[in-house]
């Protein structure tokens, strides 16, 4: 009866709910920034795929020959959020046709201003791909030192509440020990998965920017190529 009674109090459960505020605290504090951060691994997997998806998408079609002025009103028409290399197309070929339909502006002085709108165009999806970053990397840093708070708090109580006990026995010094241990788990399983995705996203979006400027540079050797033709 007494080996019952001693696995219903290591029950998972029961050891939560028989912790101190100040434990239960870190670990609520703990679940929310776990559910937090699944809520934002989910949210930014399907952005970056559905970027990465568009993105080949519109480079197909940017490479099938089609007319750029063309392919500036389709993109106008029916605008993809998720595209970056789209807004970065849209940009420079904004400021492009701005330039060239004002009287004696030198062809340099045209590309300058194009480098500078799709400059600008990719610092937007650049920071469009850091969101939510610094959150993971927040969770994945502090979560153990949380839970290790949380930890230490619980052994400290659990000590403490032995000074009032003439015999200790690994009966009543157990359950203080596991609830308090039950703290650092917690913080492991929120840090763990908000490490490896903070990892796994900034190397995708370091990626999906780097084929960015490799597109802006092309595009850009198009526009010089047709804007000298012209001249000629």
């Amino acid at each position: 009866m007494e080996a019952a009674n001693t696995v219903d109090h290591m029950s998972m459960w029961s050891l939560i709910s028989n912790a101190s505020v100040v434990v239960q605290l870190v670990m609520l504090s703990l679940v929310a920034a776990s559910v937090v951060s699944w809520i934002m691994i989910f949210q930014r997997s399907t952005m970056l795929r559905a970027a990465k998806k568009s993105l080949e998408v519109f480079e197909e079609r940017f490479w099938s020959g089609i007319d750029l002025s063309k392919l500036y009103r389709q993109a106008g028409s029916n605008p993809d959020p998720d595209c970056g290399v789209e807004q970065i197309f849209r940009a420079g070929f904004k400021e492009f046709s701005r330039l060239r339909q004002q009287a004696g502006v030198d062809p340099d002085a045209v590309m300058d201003g194009v480098a500078r709108a799709m400059r600008v165009a990719i610092s937007r999806e650049e920071e469009k791909l850091e969101t939510s970053l610094p959150f993971l990397a927040t969770v994945g840093s502090t979560s153990p030192y949380v839970g290790l708070f949380g930890t230490v708090w619980g052994i400290m109580n659990s000590f403490r509440g032995l000074g009032a006990v003439q015999q200790a026995t690994l009966a009543t010094v157990a359950p203080g020990i596991a609830e308090a241990l039950i703290a650092t788990a917690i913080g492991l399983f929120a840090a763990i998965p908000a490490v490896i995705a903070y990892n796994r996203f900034s190397a995708q979006g370091e990626r999906l920017i780097g084929r960015y400027y490799t597109f802006a540079d092309e595009f850009q050797a198009i526009l010089h190529r047709k804007v000298h033709t012209s001249d000629d």
